[in-house]
């Protein structure tokens, strides 16, 4: 997450700031959460970074060339109906969020899997099982 100050050449809108003496506060104008990749010899795991978000905000899907594609979007609105006086400012909430991971050759993509817990949304991705064949030993009989 990049964090962007707006400014601004008109006087008009610093004097809102500084009414408000919220002008110390960065503003950003998109999301991109904390992610986490654990790896161990049986799976990955990925741990993404999402306080206050659900799992309804996400979308999970694997993409045409086997990327994994994580959308986010969430909308908030401040519905306040009856006030008295006019808003001299209000402000809307819109986050949206989309990350494609390129999969190890390793992952088990029939058996991904993902769940949301405590503000993190987790995503399993096991690795596939190499099977050795077993050793087979026979005697051939020479006739």
């Amino acid at each position: 997450m990049l964090p962007v100050r707006r400014t601004s050449n008109s006087w008009l809108p610093e004097i809102f700031n500084d009414f408000f003496d919220n002008s110390w506060m960065e503003r950003t104008n998109y999301t991109a959460p904390a992610i986490n990749v654990i790896e161990n010899e049986k799976e990955y795991e990925l741990e993404l970074a999402a306080p206050g978000l659900s799992k309804e905000d996400f979308k999970i899907q694997l993409d045409n060339e086997g990327n994994l594609v994580i959308h986010m979007e969430k909308k908030t609105e401040n519905k306040e109906e009856k006030r008295k006086g006019r808003f001299l400012r209000r402000e809307f909430s819109y986050e949206k969020f989309h990350q494609s991971l390129m999969l190890p050759d390793d992952v088990d993509i029939e058996k991904i899997e993902a769940k949301m817990e405590n503000g993190v949304l987790n995503i399993h991705l096991p690795k596939i099982v190499k099977v050795t064949p077993a050793e087979v030993h026979r005697q051939i009989d020479i006739k």
